[in-house]
């Protein structure tokens, strides 16, 4: 996990990449680029293209957006072939460099391979050390190189064996889209921390991150590629292997708060029907009399709706959203700087003045961003403001595929409801209860001996082991990677 900072973005969490992958179509490469623009929202670092043409292999990656690097007929004209896999990157392990970018390719004894990674391997550093002592050459620093490198060393002969052999190394959070000859291949941990759907558009198979994927490319939804199991795509159809030792579905629920697009369907359940039913039961929770409910745009809208509806208050916008601010904006003065909210969020005082107002966010992470908006909202005149989140306080770090800050940055992690009200400078604050979040998004309540998603950065209950975390120093784990620098 790497901690990283974006002007204006650096109090949310960052979700870790979006993957694509695509068997037998005409023009692969081109569905592949209007697949990664779905999803565009799981990283912004950086994106890339493999595809292939049943003799050869093409890749064009490169940092940035894939608006930016796959708007010409040019690059995808060379990107030839009836197969292709695509990655969207949001660094969680690595640094951001060109090396790093994804799809990661090698050549075997068995031919090509490239491979799409979402998600975080939580032994990475432990396995790449050994990997090393054996002599293995890294030419990258993300986890994912990993996996490669235990491909090579399977004795297993056939490609799934090889990489199912891989796997069972590995520990940590995966969702994988796998292209060699004549072979698309899809995987997820056996705990399905992170998503992956399989598609359909005629005779042509897709896997994706998220739905929203399939619908811009007119593709219809099969399923939902189950914990554990390794889907094979090739020409004479589909096979299922579930080779893993079955283990208790644990899903990030996260996705449901904030990292899945609201269009998209995710495990069985539409993403934005579910944040407005957790933005009612927060009104159930925590309702406070009041004039007018604001989101904070955009993820807090979905919300907002739902406690609007739920509590009979009206909603507003009271906070209007700038759609065109860069992500590289040049601050070159503190004072811009603490302007910078304002380039992005304006308080829309026809809506506020005089009145009581309710704020509703996602989550509060560092809280830098969330102090700065109550400002805004007061200095819009509002009377009152009163500000309820539609998840639990963060108060862990995740090791399985986000980018989140270092544990003593994490507000709630230092600092219970009344402190971080007044931090923020609240008249009050409440967050939904993890089982009222549990409630909302599947009608049960959490088992806390078992529970059924992966709810770490609210619970500090990890399912899968943090071997890396427990064993290595972050010093220790900088010394394992050269000072090569991509210019």
């Amino acid at each position: 996990m790497s901690i990283t900072t974006h002007p204006f973005d650096d109090d949310k969490l960052h979700e870790e990449c979006g993957v694509f992958g695509i068997f037998g179509h005409p023009d692969a490469a081109a569905h592949t680029a209007l697949g990664l623009h779905a999803l565009q929202h799981r990283g912004q670092e950086a994106a890339g293209i493999v595809s292939f043409d049943g003799t050869h292999f093409y890749t064009h990656r490169a940092l940035g957006l894939v608006g930016d690097n796959f708007n010409s007929a040019e690059v995808i004209g060379k990107l030839k072939g009836h197969m292709a896999v695509g990655h969207n990157r949001y660094s969680t392990t690595g640094d951001t460099l060109l090396r790093n970018v994804q799809p990661l390719f090698g050549d075997f004894s068995f031919g090509g391979l490239a491979i799409a990674h979402n998600g975080n391997l939580t032994n990475a550093m432990t396995l790449r050390k050994q990997l090393i002592d054996i002599g293995c050459l890294f030419q990258s620093t993300s986890d994912t190189e990993v996996i490669i490198h235990l491909i090579a060393l399977s004795k297993q002969h056939s490609v799934e064996d090889r990489l199912f052999d891989a796997l069972s190394r590995v520990e940590g959070a995966y969702s994988l889209v796998v292209m060699s000859d004549g072979m698309l291949i899809g995987v997820r941990d056996p705990y399905g921390v992170r998503p992956l759907v399989l598609g359909k558009l005629g005779d042509t198979m897709l896997l994706a991150s998220e739905t929203c994927a399939l619908d811009i490319v007119g593709a219809e939804y099969v399923r939902d590629v189950e914990p554990g199991e390794i889907i094979i795509i090739t020409k004479e159809g589909i096979r299922s292997l579930k080779p893993f030792i079955k283990l208790p579905k644990r899903f990030c629920i996260f996705e449901y708060v904030y990292f899945s697009r609201p269009d998209s369907m995710s495990e069985g359940r539409n993403v934005y029907e579910t944040r407005q039913r957790i933005g009612a039961q927060l009104a159930r929770e925590a309702g406070i009399a009041a004039d007018v409910v604001v989101p904070v745009p955009d993820s807090g809208i979905p919300g907002a709706l739902g406690y609007a509806k739920e509590s009979g208050i009206p909603f507003e916008l009271g906070i209007i959203r700038n759609h065109y601010v860069g992500r590289t904006f040049i601050e070159p003065s503190a004072h811009v700087r603490n302007l910078g909210v304002k380039l992005k969020h304006n308080g829309n005082r026809a809506m506020i003045q005089g009145k009581r107002v309710i704020l509703v966010d996602d989550s509060i992470v560092r809280g830098t961003t969330s102090k700065k908006i109550v400002q805004m909202v007061r200095d819009a005149g509002a009377k009152e403001v009163h500000m309820r989140i539609a998840s639990p306080p963060t108060t862990h770090s995740c090791f399985y595929g986000v980018d989140t800050p270092t544990r003593d940055q994490l507000l709630a992690a230092k600092n219970d409801v009344s402190a971080m009200a007044k931090l923020i400078g609240v008249d009050s604050l409440a967050f939904i209860s993890i089982n009222g979040m549990y409630q909302a998004v599947a009608g049960i309540d959490r088992n806390n001996a078992s529970p059924q998603f992966c709810d770490a950065c609210f619970s500090g209950d990890y399912p899968i082991a943090l071997t890396d975390a427990d064993q290595i120093s972050n010093e220790h784990q900088k010394d394992l990677f050269s000072d090569i620098v991509d210019v």
